[in-house]
């Protein structure tokens, strides 16, 4: 089944985004060996040559290793993909931080809310 991608943003950076939460969660786990680009790009409802590009993207970022022979594999760089994940958190906890002082919350709420949340009350 084919992908819902932002009309307002490359189809490929999205691509980018959704493997490395991929990456991230370990459903894509290092060394693991994806998919051909042509069934990636029709899982993904995309061309293929969008699909290169996001996979060219992400090799350059390390996440991606390409053997002429075997096909592209996820890295087996667990340091790499560690780094990343703390990265991702910390952009999400300062999103997440902002947006809730622009609607009025003090620390003190958002601790409680936090706490109730974690807590299964909320």
């Amino acid at each position: 089944m084919a992908e819902n991608f932002d009309s307002s943003r490359p189809i490929y950076a999205q691509i980018v985004e959704r493997m490395k939460a991929k990456v991230l969660s370990g459903e894509y786990p290092p060394g693991g060996a994806l998919a051909s680009v042509r069934d990636l790009a029709q899982a993904a409802g995309v061309n293929p040559n969008t699909m290169q590009r996001a996979l060219a993207q992400l090799e350059t970022e390390g996440l991606v290793r390409t053997e002429r022979t075997a096909g592209r594999f996820i890295t087996e760089d667990t340091a790499l993909i560690d780094a990343l994940r703390a990265a991702t958190a910390e952009t999400m906890v300062a999103d997440f931080l902002e947006k809730m002082k622009e609607i009025g919350y003090t620390p003190a709420q958002l601790t409680a809310l936090i706490e109730a949340h974690t807590e299964g009350k909320a």
